[in-house]
């Protein structure tokens, strides 16, 4: 309402010279004897006369309307006859008395026409007519009630531009700030009562704030000083209303404001052009709000004669709505289209209207150099168009019938055309030539698609509301699937025959083939409801066979559609039917054998998942040592394969692939969750800091006083007694499901080999190829399904064993390896009761494990018991020291340690592997028996080639060397850990010039 209020201002400001308005010419009353014809505007003389006073033409005859098709008012003019009940004096100036000087206003309440004014000489009137004359009202009349503004404020408007326009009648109308000067000119005396003055005055404020701080032709800037003060006015003048009297503050304040912001230019410096509504979009709501007054109020679908007079005057807004003709045939179009919209789409010629403004609309698209706004206004108006009319066809089905057929015919063009105009405008602006060939094929292209996209939807949506109608997803109720399925064929073909015969033939004349599209998506449809039936069935029954040949009828049906309908067609309608994928019955058995193939995988994958809810990693017995997953999996895999070549069909070769490839997919996975039992790292223990080995250290002297002749720790040796009459193993029964997980693997192993030559060698494989499977690549001799798999459980096994291992030997032994190894005086703290503890858990170890499994098994504890015993010479902690003359001992106990893995079985190790694994730790142990001097000479000169310092000056200090876990002789952290446990003075002080290392507490 308050726009358009707003826009019968500006219009009114607009065409205030004009007759009718205020202009000069003076009105002359009309009543029905003058013409001759009792008053019905039917005489000879009538048509296409108009008042030369501003008053609507008597009978007119409208170019605008001839040229866009739209009937005429069935009503004679007297409808917009206004009855004069009171006679009219000659008076002069002044504008004061009873009512408005400008406008007077009769018994009935119509506004009576005025003459040109003119502050200085007063308002001229015609002369007196009789009483009850009947005279044509003029436009400015017409134009008010249609946009429905009351006389109050008409007078009001009047009343503040005569004011305003005081000694300057020349004044150019976009010069004129109006909301400004009728908050100057019209003062709350002027209304009914205050509240209604300040929704009067809020609404002109919320204009301004519109028109020059929302939506600026010109931008502006938020921290403006100028935008900051008026956002304070409009804000104060939401509470109260604002004093607008000549002396107050506020209101100059407002004035300054408004002017400047109006008058400036692009770089903010005033200019001779005013901008207060050109802004988009504010301007184009205002304009069609002024555009939508040519519409009849009571009989909404029909358009004044007067159209082309008032499209005239509004024609006179534009320069202060910054309007051009383009803007305007754009707004004029969408004006049309929208009035055929809301009033329910009875009037058929609005809509042909509006397409005839459309092509008018597409020579503007067609120009160069088209403004920024007017480009905004045509992309939102066309797409807006182009939306509505694609809701109507994408649903044809549902919205027309043999009634209301006719109007797709209207509605396909304007889709169309609104298509075209959106993408030639891209061609254009890219520098597309008008009449270039390119143009023409990507125009027929898209028509063609378009309606290819409006048939395709329709039709699916008609058949998914086809299965709605026919319950056909509670078939439960109606006899099962099979029936559901063939009564549903039957509707598939009543609507193929529907769209033929009502449809088809006039969307023909778009596209060549459209009862073709139909046919091919209704295939779709169909096909896609056959194919989710046959998803939940696994064998093939009489109800399925019935099911296919019915679906065959369906697709002779349709093909036949698309033969008939693709006759005229260059290729003989071969590119539509290749969309057509057969119902073909074998084809559909292999799917249907496939869906088998899937369904037993899936029950297979089922398995995994529950057995891998409920292991336990216990062995099934003594004899059959692995978990009773693996069986049970291997089991359900063999019956599987059993089962699928049982079944009466052909197999082919791409099927076998096919559930090999699930088969493995599933073994993998099983196969993954039999290796996460952690990783070996988890198990080792953290190196200690580096500290220098110290005589006087806390520990060293309690440990003398309390056990000046003991072996070690009081308690430890105690438990080490203990082992030496009671030796048994230390593996843990965590250990042990380590081990049965190994087993597991193991049992694949052996297995996998009878699955896959029963895959590979069975005589009922077919090495004929279908369609379905040539995505799959068989070569012909006995390949191996599960050779990846196979890898798998290699790595997998790898891994079991050294998390196993490293699991007995640092967590399960630790209380007699680890954690009293050498604890205390090398001498009395030896490697005899760990062998034996060793021995007990290798004899341990083979009885658990297949004999397949042992060797890799042993050769992982082997590798962990050595990293053990150079951890303990290297990261023992502060209870462990070593003297030179320790060397020999520490030598002899770790060939112990060695012959112990290579007595161990028949075999298991080879020799030459255990010295291989040994080297590295023997060069440690190498190391510990060298001198110091010679040991921090090798230090100093390793650690600064491998930093690259190079010889270093007096006083500079050696670089800590990284700890790399790489134990070597070569390895300067090595050897800085060797020089940590030795215990001896020359050592101490190295380190501690060196490292600044601490010393042990």
């Amino acid at each position: 309402d308050d726009i358009r209020e707003a826009a019968y201002e500006i219009f009114f400001t607009a065409c205030r010279s004009s007759p009718g308005f205020g202009g000069r010419n003076v009105l002359t009353f009309h009543s029905s004897h003058d013409n001759g014809d009792g008053g019905n505007g039917s005489g000879p003389s009538s048509p296409g006369r108009r008042a030369n006073n501003g008053a609507a033409t008597i009978n007119p005859t409208s170019k605008i309307k001839r040229a866009l098709g739209l009937k005429m008012m069935k009503k004679t003019y007297s409808r917009r006859m206004s009855i004069c009940a009171m006679g009219f004096s000659n008076s002069g100036g002044g504008g004061s008395g009873g009512s408005s000087p400008s406008s007077p206003v009769s018994h009935h309440g119509h506004s009576a026409s005025i003459s040109g004014f003119n502050p200085a000489a007063g308002f001229g009137f015609s002369t007196l007519k009789p009483l009850n004359s009947r005279r044509p009202l003029t436009l400015a009349e017409i134009m008010r009630q249609q946009i429905r503004v009351t006389e109050q404020s008409d007078n009001r408007l009047r009343k503040s531009l005569m004011r305003t326009l005081v000694g300057q009648m020349g004044r150019r109308p976009e010069t004129i700030i109006l909301p400004l000067e009728l908050l100057r000119h019209l003062k709350p005396s002027e209304f009914n009562d205050l509240h209604e003055y300040h929704i009067w005055q809020k609404r002109q404020l919320k204009i301004l704030e519109v028109g020059l701080l929302l939506y600026p032709s010109i931008p502006t800037d938020k921290s403006n000083p100028l935008v900051i003060r008026l956002r304070e006015i409009i804000r104060a003048g939401d509470l109260n209303p604002i004093d607008t009297s000549k002396n107050s503050d506020m209101m100059r304040s407002l004035c300054n404001v408004v002017v400047s912001l109006a008058w400036r230019g692009t770089n903010g410096t005033p200019t001779d052009v005013c901008h207060w509504v050109d802004g988009y979009p504010f301007n184009i709501h205002m304009y069609i709000s002024l555009l939508q007054a040519i519409f009849d109020v009571k009989e909404e679908i029909m358009v004044l004669d007067e159209v082309d007079e008032l499209l005239e005057l509004m024609k006179k807004t534009w320069s202060i709505l910054g309007i051009n003709r383009s803007i305007h045939n754009a707004c004029f179009t969408w004006v049309l289209f929208q009035q055929y919209v809301v009033t329910n789409q009875i009037e058929p010629k609005l809509l042909s209207a509006a397409y005839t403004m459309l092509t008018e609309v597409e020579i503007d698209a067609r120009k160069p150099d088209k403004e920024t706004t007017y480009v905004k206004v045509l992309s939102s108006m066309l797409v807006s168009i182009k939306s509505w009319v694609e809701k109507r066809l994408l649903y044809y089905h549902e919205c027309f019938n043999k009634g209301n057929i006719d109007e797709i015919e209207n509605l396909l063009p304007l889709a169309l055309f609104s298509a075209k105009v959106l993408s030639e405008d891209v061609g254009i602006m890219e520098g597309e030539g008008e009449g270039s060939k390119k143009g023409d094929v990507m125009l027929v292209d898209s028509t063609s698609d378009c309606l290819d996209r409006y048939i395709r939807s329709s039709v699916k949506n008609a058949f998914a509301k086809m299965i709605e109608n026919e319950n056909v997803k509670h078939i439960e109720e109606n006899g099962g699937p099979s029936v559901a399925l063939l009564d549903l064929a039957k509707e598939t073909e009543d609507l193929a025959a529907k769209e033929r015969e009502l449809f088809s033939p006039i969307l023909k004349k778009w596209h060549p083939i459209a009862g073709g599209v139909a046919a091919v998506t209704l295939h779709q449809c169909y096909g896609t409801v056959l194919k989710q039936y046959l998803a939940k069935t696994i064998m093939l029954t009489d109800e399925i066979v019935g099911v296919l040949q019915r679906a065959e009828k369906v697709e002779k049906v349709l093909v036949q559609m698309v033969v008939e309908d693709s006759e005229e067609c260059d290729d003989g309608g071969k590119g539509i039917i290749r969309e057509m994928i057969p119902y073909e019955f074998d084809s559909t058995r292999l799917k249907l054998l496939r869906q088998w193939i899937d369904e037993r995988l899936k029950k297979e994958k089922e398995l995994l998942c529950r057995v891998k809810e409920t292991e336990t990693w216990n062995p099934k017995s003594k004899s059959e040592p692995y978990t009773q997953s693996c069986m049970e999996l291997m089991r359900s895999a063999n019956q599987m394969v059993k089962d699928f070549f049982d079944i009466p069909i052909g197999i082919t070769d791409d099927l076998i692939l096919d559930l090999a490839e699930g088969l493995k997919l599933i073994f993998q996975e099983y196969i993954t969750f039999v290796a996460s039992c952690g990783s070996k790292e988890s198990h080792l223990p953290e190196l200690p800091p580096l500290t220098r080995c110290n005589h006087d250290s806390k520990f060293f002297k309690l440990w003398r006083k309390a056990n000046p002749c003991s072996v070690g720790i009081q308690d430890m040796h105690q438990i080490i007694t203990s082992e030496r009459n009671h030796t048994r193993p230390s593996m843990s029964r965590g250990t042990q499901r380590l081990y049965v997980r190994l087993n597991t693997l193991h049992y694949l192993i052996s297995h996998f080999h009878s699955l896959d030559k029963t895959l590979t060698l069975s005589p009922k494989v077919s090495t004929t190829r279908t369609h379905l499977g040539d995505s799959h690549k068989h070569c012909g001799a006995s390949p191996s399904h599960f050779k990846h798999v196979n890898t798998l459980i290699q790595s997998a096994c790898d891994h079991v064993s050294k998390v196993a291992a490293y699991r007995l030997v640092f967590l399960d032994s630790k209380l007699v390896f680890y954690e009293s190894l050498y604890v205390g005086e090398v001498g009395n703290a030896r490697i005899r009761p760990l062998i034996k503890v060793l021995k007990q858990n290798l004899t341990l170890l083979t009885a658990i494990l297949t004999d397949k499994a042992q060797a890799l098994a042993t050769k992982e504890i082997m590798k962990a018991s050595f990293e053990a015993f150079v951890l303990v010479l290297l990261a023992g902690g502060p209870s462990r020291f070593f003297e030179r003359s320790d060397h020999e001992m520490i030598e002899e106990d770790f060939e112990s340690l060695k012959r112990v893995f290579c007595t161990c079985g028949e075999g298991l190790i080879p020799e030459d592997v255990v010295q291989s694994e040994a080297e590295p730790i023997e060069g440690v142990i190498a190391l510990m028996g060298q001198t110091t001097e010679q040991l921090a000479e090798d230090l100093s000169i390793i650690t600064r080639e491998t930093s690259g310092t190079g010889a270093t000056s007096p006083g500079q200090k050696l670089p800590m060397p990284p700890t790399t876990r790489r134990w070597n002789s070569g390895d300067p952290n090595t050897i800085l850990r060797v020089l940590c446990h030795r215990n001896d003075r020359e050592a101490n002080q190295f380190l501690k010039k060196e490292f600044q290392l601490p010393k042990r507490k």
